[in-house]
C-alpha cells in the first residue's frame, strides 16, 4: 500500500446476497498470477427509487422522462456510492441514473478489499462458439481469465443501495448460438433471408424504415465490404450499420468465419436483408457479466429508442450468479418499458442446454419474461410456401432448439392457461421458448463471413429474424411492441403451428409447446391482428 492508498483495514463490509458464484468449469492456475497493482474495473448495478409495477410494460411504451426519473437510482444513491467508492480509493469512470450503473476501477487489492473477495488468474473451459456441422469439439478450448469463488461483499454504508458487483470475474458469460452446416451438405436446402421474409409472410410495404434494430455482440466484428458485397447480391442496398463499443470492446472482425465473426455477420446480414431501410446499431462488450449487462442496458436507454434488440448469446441460468440474472433482468425491463422488443435465442443444445447433469434446463436471457425467446426449427419450403416444419433436432450432440422450463423466472402472465409443464424449481415456471423459426444447420441461412460464403443455422438467426419482423411490424402500426408477448399469445392462431418434433424432454403438439413456441411467424396474419388489437371498440 502506498503513503496515498487509503487505510481499508476497519473497513466494515456486509454480504452481497446473490453474489455467490463456482469456481470456472476446468479451472486452474495460471501459468502467470496476477499483479496485485494491475487495474481492475466492475459494474455496480443500484436500487431504483421505485419498483416497475408489471402493468406499466403491457400497456405499451411509458413517458420516456417520467419513467427514468421515477424508476432510475436516486441522485442521493448515486453520489452516495460516488462518495464512497471514491474515498476507498477507486475511480468512478461512468455513473448513469436512468440505468442505474456506476462503472469504477482501481488495482486489485484495492477492489479485493473492498468487495471482500481474492482474484486469482486461472485458465478454464472457455463456451464454444460457432460449432461446426453440430459437431461437439472433442475438447473445450481453455481462455486466461480473472475467477474469483463464493460470495462479494460490500461497504456497510452501501447495503441495501447497491444490488450487484459485476465483472470481477471476467470469464466468458455466453457462448454464441450458432452452428455452421457442414462442408458435406452442399446438397442441403438453404435459404437467403430475403427468401425466408417470402416464406414468413413478412409485411408487405414495410421495409424497417424509421426503425432502429439493436444488435448485442461478445465478441468478433464485420468489415464493409462484405456488407456491401452480400447486400447487394441479394439487391437490397447496403443498410445503415454503426458499431458501438463498451466497456472498451470494438468491432474487431478477426478473420475467423467460424468464430465471433460469423456470429456478427450473420446477425447483421439477417436484419438488414429482412428491414433493408432499418438503421442498426451494433453494441460490442466483452464476454463477462458485466459487459453482457451494460451492452443490453446501453442499447435500452439509447436514442432514438430501437424498436428491437437482437441476442444472440446466451448461456445456461445455473451457469449465472443470481445477481447477475437480476441485474441483466431490470435492464430488460427497462427496455420493455421504453417500448423495446428485445428478441434472445433460446439455444442450440436441446432441453439440456448442453449441462451434463442428465436434467432440463433453459438458456438467459432467453428465459427471461421480459424477453421474446425465440426456438428453432427445420424448414422445408418452395416457391415461398411451407411444404413442412418441424421441431429442430439433429441429434445428440448436433443441435437441437433450446426450450424448457425456467428454474429463476416464474410463470408470466401471458403464459397462463396455455400449458406451460410444471416448474421444476420452487420460483419457477416460465416457459421457453415463445416463438419460433427456421434454425437447422441443414435448411440453413446464405450469408457471407470475412469473404467467404458458408450457410450457418441454429437459434442465433432466429433472434435477428424476429428482431427485424418487429422493426416492419412497429413500422406498419406506427406504435412500439414493447414486451410483445401480451399481444402475440392473444393472436396465437397467427402463426404456423409446429406440431411434430421433439428437443429431448418435451414434443412439440398443438399451440404453445417448450420446443417452438407459439410456432413460426405469418407476418401478415400477426399485422392484422395487432391492428385489430389497437383498434377502437365501436
Amino acid at each position: 500500500m502506498t503513503s496515498s492508498s487509503p487505510d481499508l483495514s476497519h473497513l466494515e463490509l456486509v454480504p452481497l446476497a446473490g453474489s455467490e458464484r463456482p469456481p470456472a468449469p476446468g479451472a486452474a492456475p495460471a501459468a502467470e498470477p496476477l499483479a496485485q497493482h494491475a487495474d481492475v474495473s466492475a459494474t455496480l448495478v443500484l436500487r431504483r427509487q421505485n419498483a416497475v409495477d408489471p402493468a406499466v410494460l403491457r400497456g405499451g411504451a411509458v413517458d420516456r422522462e417520467a419513467y427514468l426519473r421515477d424508476h432510475g437510482a436516486s441522485q442521493a444513491d448515486l453520489d452516495l456510492v460516488t462518495a464512497t467508492l471514491e474515498g476507498l480509493g477507486l475511480t468512478v469512470d461512468e455513473a448513469d441514473a436512468p440505468s442505474r450503473r456506476v462503472r469504477v476501477t482501481g488495482p486489485m487489492s484495492t477492489v479485493s478489499a473492498i468487495f471482500g473477495t481474492s482474484l486469482e488468474s486461472v485458465t478454464s473451459e472457455a463456451p464454444l462458439v460457432g460449432e461446426h456441422g453440430g459437431e461437439e469439439a472433442a475438447e473445450a478450448p481453455r481462455v486466461q481469465h480473472r475467477q474469483r469463488s463464493g460470495g462479494l461483499s460490500i461497504p456497510r454504508s452501501l447495503d441495501g443501495v447497491v444490488t450487484a458487483v459485476l465483472g470481477l470475474d471476467d470469464r466468458p458469460q455466453a457462448r454464441a448460438q450458432f452452428r455452421i452446416a457442414p462442408a458435406a451438405a452442399s446438397t442441403s436446402v438453404r435459404y437467403t433471408p430475403v427468401q425466408l421474409g417470402e416464406i414468413y409472410a413478412f409485411p408487405a410495404g414495410t421495409d424497417g424504415s424509421g426503425q432502429t434494430v439493436a444488435i448485442v455482440e461478445l465478441g468478433g466484428g464485420f468489415g464493409q465490404s462484405d456488407l456491401d458485397a452480400y447486400f447487394g447480391g441479394l439487391g437490397v442496398g447496403s443498410p445503415k450499420v454503426t458499431a458501438v463499443g463498451v466497456d472498451g470492446a470494438k468491432n474487431a472482425p478477426g478473420q475467423d468465419p467460424s468464430g465471433a465473426d460469423g456470429e456478427v455477420l450473420l446477425d447483421i446480414e439477417v436484419v438488414g436483408a429482412l428491414s433493408p431501410k432499418a438503421s442498426i446499431v451494433v453494441y460490442f462488450a466483452p464476454n463477462t457479466d458485466a459487459g453482457f449487462v451494460d451492452a443490453v442496458a446501453t442499447a435500452a436507454h439509447a436514442t432514438p429508442t430501437p424498436a428491437s434488440i437482437s441476442i444472440s448469446w446466451g448461456q445456461s441460468e445455473d451457469q449465472w450468479t443470481a445477481q447477475a440474472r437480476q441485474a441483466f433482468d431490470e435492464a430488460l425491463v427497462d427496455a420493455a418499458a421504453l417500448g423495446v422488443t428485445v428478441t434472445a435465442a433460446a439455444g442450440d443444445n436441446g432441453s439440456s442446454d448442453g449441462a451434463t447433469d442428465g436434467k432440463s434446463h433453459v438458456d438467459f436471457p432467453a428465459s427471461s419474461p421480459n424477453v421474446l425467446a425465440c426456438g428453432g426449427t427445420s424448414l422445408q419450403a418452395s416457391s415461398g410456401t411451407i411444404g413442412s416444419e418441424t421441431v429442430w433436432n439433429n441429434g445428440s450432440g448436433r443441435g437441437a432448439t433450446g426450450g424448457g422450463v425456467s428454474d429463476a423466472f416464474a410463470l408470466p402472465s401471458y403464459q397462463t392457461g396455455v400449458g406451460v409443464p410444471a416448474a421444476p424449481a420452487a420460483g419457477g415456471g416460465r416457459g421457453v421458448p415463445d416463438v419460433a423459426g427456421n434454425a437447422d444447420p441443414a435448411t440453413g441461412y446464405e450469408v457471407l463471413v470475412d469473404g467467404q460464403r458458408t450457410v450457418i443455422g441454429g437459434t442465433s438467426a432466429v433472434a435477428p429474424l424476429w428482431a427485424a419482423l418487429v422493426a416492419r411490424l412497429v413500422q406498419a402500426t406506427g406504435s412500439p411492441l414493447g414486451l410483445a408477448q401480451p399481444k402475440l399469445y392473444a393472436a396465437a392462431t397467427s402463426f404456423h403451428d409446429i406440431t411434430k418434433g421433439t428437443n429431448g424432454s418435451y414434443s412439440a403438439g398443438p399451440g404453445w409447446d417448450a420446443c417452438t413456441g407459439l410456432g413460426s411467424p405469418n407476418g401478415e396474419a400477426l399485422l392484422t391482428a395487432l391492428r385489430a388489437s389497437a383498434a377502437p371498440e365501436a
